[in-house]
C-alpha cells in the first residue's frame, strides 16, 4: 500500500508491463569507502578507556536485584521444564504401555 503521494508515483513507474519481460535495472557499484584509519594498541587502548568512561553503569544495588531476578527465572524455568519433562514421560508410557 502506499502511503503518500510520491511513493504511489514510485511504484507506477516500477510497476512491470504484463506480458513483457521487465527488465531488472542494473545496479551501481557501492560507494568506496575510506580505508580505516589504523591505530596503534597504545592508542587503542585509549580509545577503549574512553568508550568505558561513557558508559552507564549499574549501581550496586541494581546489579543485586537483577541478580536475584536472574536466579529466580533459572529456579522457574527449571521447575517448569522438569514438570513438563515428566508429564511427557507419562504420556508416552501410556501410550507405548511400559511402566503400566
Amino acid at each position: 500500500m502506499a502511503s503518500n503521494e510520491a511513493t504511489k508515483k514510485a511504484d507506477a513507474t516500477r510497476a512491470p508491463v504484463r506480458g513483457a519481460a521487465a527488465a531488472t535495472p542494473q545496479r551501481g557499484a557501492p560507494p568506496a569507502r575510506p580505508a580505516p584509519k589504523r591505530v596503534g594498541p597504545v592508542e587503542f587502548l585509549g580509545q577503549v578507556r574512553d568508550e568505558g568512561r561513557k558508559v552507564t553503569w549499574p549501581t550496586r544495588k541494581e546489579t543485586t536485584v537483577t541478580t536475584i531476578m536472574v536466579f529466580i527465572m533459572v529456579v522457574l524455568a527449571s521447575l517448569f521444564f522438569t514438570i513438563v519433562d515428566q508429564v511427557l514421560r507419562f504420556v508416552v508410557g501410556l501410550i507405548l504401555g511400559i511402566g503400566a
